[in-house]
């Protein structure tokens, strides 16, 4: 596939609680809302999506729910990374046969396994399915890096791994990725207050939190920078800034989830070990959303 297939804004989706179960019908109304504010694809079951706490049934309901609502509309990326080679191939089998457009494939977490480890593990999972994967680099929730060595090896010798989700904050490393693995893998940023940045060095485009609640500026921002009108970009890069630092008052996923439910999106419901936001951060928070009226 070429680098355009997965370039552009793509959201790492909340995933709505009711009274503890998934709330299937919010989620719904969340795709459509992505769709008609000009997002090019949905991330479901990564960790905004709070996918730790989902159970493997749970899981799988996410993916299908997204795929069906998302009617090609848009790409579904479905995350489908764990710490078990057994259980990611599992997961990413299950969204080919869902329908999903590919998958997001995070590090090995915890286990920290080798940079040999790695490059069997993603190479497994690739070879597992036909649609296209893009791994998904976090050295601060995995505690191990995808050096770039691998990743060229990976690029080279896995042609349905496509791409990468770079969330090492690292300029310096996404540059050595992007001269490496060269201009048709597609690097998408892991952060969203240095998309603009890598959009400058060559990057194609962000997995964003913040397009949780603000996805059409997001988008604007995204496209404005791969068609070259920087200024416009920058524009949108500053107004978008103050929701980007917002995002991490606390642990993603809970200042956009608490933000959404402010905004009436979805109810403020998370699963354990997550939990609500502090009162002061949460009065911070609330200061933010109305300086972009979204709350009163």
């Amino acid at each position: 596939m070429s680098q355009t297939t997965f370039q552009g804004s793509f959201v790492a989706l909340v995933t709505p609680f009711r009274n503890g179960q998934v709330d299937e019908a919010k989620l719904r109304e969340l795709v459509e809302f992505h769709v008609s504010h000009g997002t090019d694809g949905l991330i479901p079951c990564g960790t905004t999506g709070e996918s730790p706490t989902l159970s493997h049934d749970e899981h799988k309901r996410v993916v299908e729910v997204v795929v069906d609502a998302a009617r090609k509309r848009v790409h579904v990326v479905a995350g489908t990374g764990s710490n078990s080679t057994r259980e990611a191939i599992d997961l990413t089998k299950h969204a080919e046969r869902a329908g999903a457009s590919g998958a997001l494939v995070v590090n090995p977490y915890y286990n920290k396994p080798t940079q040999q480890g790695l490059y069997e593990h993603f190479r497994a999972v690739a070879e597992s399915v036909a649609i296209p994967i893009i791994t998904y680099n976090i050295q601060s929730r995995t505690a191990i890096n995808v050096e770039t060595a691998t990743m060229a090896r990976l690029a080279r010798d896995c042609k349905n791994i496509v791409g990468v989700k770079e969330a090492s904050g690292s300029l310096d490393q996404m540059s050595q990725v992007i001269a490496a693995c060269g201009p048709d893998f597609c690097v998408l940023s892991g952060d969203d207050n240095i998309t603009l940045p890598l959009l400058a060095i060559g990057g194609h485009g962000v997995v964003s939190v913040i397009a949780n609640i603000l996805p059409r500026e997001t988008a604007e921002m995204v496209h404005a920078a791969l068609e070259g009108d920087f200024k416009r970009a920058r524009e949108l890069h500053y107004r978008l800034f103050p929701m980007a630092r917002a995002a991490f008052l606390e642990t993603n996923p809970i200042p956009i989830k608490e933000a959404m439910a402010m905004a009436g999106m979805i109810e403020p419901e998370f699963r354990l070990p997550m939990c609500r936001m502090g009162e002061a951060n949460r009065e911070t928070l609330r200061g933010i959303l109305k300086s972009y009226a979204l709350v009163k």
